[in-house]
């Protein structure tokens, strides 16, 4: 049960963010860039990274939605999204993807951790600075709001039909449509 009062048809960070849209609209813009615009990694490898993230940070609601939504956008996705939430080796993801990974485990543990060799490897598997830089800063941005999510104790669907719809909403529309002003909704 949530720790504020959020409108309960909106689960998850979507109740957050329609209870303080000013903070909401900066947020998702920053999600809008961080994770669609055009880089190299493609945008369901940069979802696969916050899903990841999300799921070592134990924040299902997070998690189940990068993941569909990383699902949604990577060829055999369901097939990649379960070896990756497992942490199963024989994932079949790119050597640049399983680096990548590994510097955002690092990340969500401690970004100390991460260390030059760590940043060797993505580049000697074809990782840019800017794939490097944004796998860095996905994990730890989903540190930040997986706390926001779960600190705040938002309403977490279990059912998976609900991630796969929301996923396909993102996908086409993408973080900031739909973001609600202050006088669209009632006060808090």
């Amino acid at each position: 049960m949530p720790h504020i009062t959020v409108d309960a048809r909106m689960p998850g960070i979507f109740g957050l963010f329609n209870y303080r849209p000013e903070t909401a609209k900066p947020l998702l813009e920053f999600c809008e860039a961080l994770l669609r615009d055009d880089t190299s990694l493609s945008r369901g490898e940069r979802e696969l990274i916050a899903g990841h993230a999300s799921n070592l940070n134990a924040s299902p609601f997070c998690a189940n939605g990068h993941f569909a939504i990383a699902a949604a956008q990577l060829d055999d996705g369901e097939a990649i999204v379960d070896g990756v939430r497992s942490r199963s080796t024989d994932t079949a993801i790119s050597p640049k993807m399983r680096a990548l990974l590994d510097i955002a485990t690092k990340v969500t543990a401690d970004g100390k951790t991460v260390q030059d060799a760590d940043v060797a490897k993505a580049r000697e598997a074809g990782a840019t600075e800017r794939d490097v830089h944004d796998a860095v800063l996905i994990a730890a941005a989903f540190a930040m709001f997986n706390r926001y999510v779960d600190g705040l104790g938002a309403v977490v669907p279990e059912d998976p039909e609900f991630y796969k719809s929301m996923a396909a909403g993102l996908v086409s529309q993408g973080y900031a449509a739909g973001v609600r002003s202050r006088t669209d909704r009632e006060p808090a």
